[in-house]
Formats: C-alpha cells, structure tokens, sequence
C-alpha cells in the first residue's frame, strides 16, 4: 500500500514557492502527499491538486505563542492524521513544528521535524521576545523529543537545540541546505555589464532584523559619491512593530535614494536586471530563500556572518560576510563593490558554482526523501 506523508505548514504559498518541487519528487518516489495549511486559498488548492497533492486546511493563529488558544489546532491535525491513516508527518516551521509533532505523537504517527530557523522569537531583544522565547523552548521540549527524526538547516540552530536542552544528544538528527533552488527555474545570468550603474538590490520581509534600516542608510550614503547606482528594494512591511513604514518607503523613493518595488511576483527578473545581492539580517534564518536564488542566478551576495546566511557564502569568493547589525560593515562591503567592479562577475561565477554544488533542490529532495525511506522502512 501507498505510504501517505502529510506536511504541514503555517503560511499556504510556501507549500508551492518553498516546497513545490520537494512535493513532486515524493510523488515521483511514489507517496502519496497530503498538504496542510491555514487559510488555503483557491490559487494554493489548484497549483497543489495540479502537481498531485492533496492540499487541506486547518486552524491555526499564525501569531502569539498560547499553547491554551492552538489546543484546537492540535486536535484538529490530529483528526486529520487519524482520519487520512497518514503513515508520517512532515511539519516545518515553528508551530506546525510544535502542533503538528503533538498530534502526530498523540496519534502515535512518525515524525520528522524541518528546523527552517528560529526566526523573531530568538532573535528579537526586547522582554516580549524573550518571553516568547521561554515559552518556544517549552513547547519544543514537550513536542519533538518523541520525533524519529529533526532536520536542521544550519549547524548553529542544532547546537543552540542542545545548549537550551531542548534535544538530547541522543535524538537523532540530520542537516540539509535549506528549501534547495531550481537551478532551471533560477538559470544564471551573463554579466556584461561595464557601465557605472551597479544596481544593488535587497528581497526581505521588510523589518528590522532583516536590515532593510541599514540598507537603506546605506544607500543615502553612497548616492552622493555614487550617482549612478542604484538600490532596489523587493517586499513590503509586515504587522510587524520593527516594520518600516510605507511613509518611509515613498519618501526614499521620490527622493530617487532607493527604487520601491513593493512585493513582486517575479523575483528571478529583478535578480537577472541587478547586479549585487544584499541581505544584512540579524533574524534567526534557516537558509534564506532568497539567497539561494541569488546564487544560482549568479548574482554576489552581501549578507551577515550569523546562523543560516554565512552558510551561502565563501567570504571574499562569491561575496562578502559582514558583521551582523552593524552599518560600517556593511557600508564599507558595498562600496568596496562599487570601487572594484571587476569582482561582481568573478564573484558572480562562485556563487552559481555553489548554488550547483550544494544548494540545487534536486541534491535536498534526494536527501530528504532518502530519510524519509529511512523512517518508514
């Protein structure tokens, strides 16, 4: 009989733009694949049912950590489990983590855990973060300690994992490159550009702890020595309170200091029309997406020596690591490209080498699917 793997996340579009191609080779491996998210929407459902899933929808609060108010959400994935005879659960993200190993361990089901990053809650400062943070610990303890086996995305998530008890050294775990990238949805670019107009160009939630504050200073910085260049900025401010304000946002762009995008569909064409891949983040990353896509586009990335991101980049080979949360680091790796422009290119290559070498999706989902065929058999 068909083995039947449900994956679960928090936000449904990253079932199709993160997992899509994960889905399809499981599918090809010959499981059948259930998908659950809150607030599936018609679009999901159709590109989900298209590739062969079976998408459904369960209740969850995407934000706030009150194990009391998502009790229903881990009854719900439990009924879910039970009511499909799923064979194994697959859950990313912090809470389908956390919910989705309780109902799964509740319906005595097999579990692998993807640690995509730890996010706000561990790297926010302020005492609500710090909260939240005791009460993620918690939750983590009571939930995965039972699961055959915990993925992690980078080394550091998996020692800070041991440092704050939450697993044993005896739990069983594993690590790939994150979500993986389409080296053929992502084709790299030729890069013949020799005019002055270098185009820098930052996608990102737009808050504080991806370093859109610094970017952006950084861009008013350079526009005076620098006139010709540009600064893009791809996404937009979330109900985040460290979110930058759309007012912001006009007032840079009107003032031709940044060029506002807002949030775009089409990445991989900005990625092809920019010259210089920026992420300063001090958020606890897995392995940001979008910095695999601006590898295998071959694009150099500017991003910040701390868990998740220093993994994508040999430093002074396909870019440069800077110091997280600190403008002069970041100042002094963007003009330095702007100075030596002969470097993008040479630096372009490496990091479509990488991209090739240790983030395509194909060499992830081989991985992953090999783990799962070790867990259910």
């Amino acid at each position: 009989m068909t083995k039947r793997i449900l994956i679960i996340c928090s936000y449904d579009l990253s079932l199709t733009h993160f997992r899509g191609d994960f889905i399809k080779d499981l599918i090809k491996a010959g499981y059948t694949v259930f998908t659950a998210a809150p607030e599936m929407t018609e679009e999901v459902t159709k590109k989900l049912n298209e590739i062969g899933a079976i998408p459904l929808e369960y209740q969850l609060q995407r934000t706030g950590m009150n194990p009391f108010k998502d009790l229903s959400s881990i009854l719900e994935l439990k009924k879910v489990i039970q009511e499909y005879n799923i064979d194994l659960v697959f859950p990313y993200t912090i809470k389908p983590v956390i919910y989705g190993s309780m109902a799964a361990n509740m319906a005595k089901i097999p579990t692998i855990s993807l640690i995509t990053g730890l996010g706000f809650t561990f790297s926010g400062m302020s005492q609500r973060a710090r909260l939240l943070q005791k009460v993620t610990e918690t939750l983590y303890k009571l939930s995965i300690r039972k699961n055959k086996l915990i993925v992690f995305q980078n080394t550091d998530d998996y020692k800070l994992f041991l440092d704050r008890n939450i697993i044993s050294k005896d739990q069983k775990v594993d690590f790939v490159g994150g979500s993986g990238v389409n080296l053929d949805s992502y084709p790299t670019r030729v890069n013949n550009n020799t005019s002055e107009k270098i185009i820098f160009v930052m996608v990102a939630r737009l808050i504080r702890e991806k370093g859109i504050h610094l970017f952006v200073e950084a861009a008013q910085v350079l526009k005076e020595s620098y006139p010709h260049a540009e600064f893009h900025v791809i996404g937009a401010p979330d109900v985040s309170p460290s979110a930058i304000s759309m007012d912001r946002l006009n007032e840079l762009h009107e003032k031709q200091i940044i060029v506002y995008h807002g949030r775009q569909n089409n990445v991989a064409e900005f990625l092809y029309n920019s010259d210089v891949f920026v992420l300063p983040t001090f958020y606890r990353e897995g392995i940001p997406r979008s910095i695999l896509e601006a590898l295998s586009v071959g694009l150099p990335v500017i991003t910040t020596d701390s868990p998740g991101c220093k993994e994508t980049v040999v430093n002074e080979e396909n870019g440069r690591l800077i110091t997280p949360n600190d403008f002069d680091s970041l100042l002094v790796a963007m003009r330095n490209l702007l100075e030596n422009t002969s470097q993008i290119r040479e630096m372009g290559i490496k990091s479509r080498e990488l991209a090739e070498n240790k983030f395509d999706v194909k060499i992830i989902n081989k991985k992953l699917i090999s783990l799962i065929d070790g867990v259910l058999n």
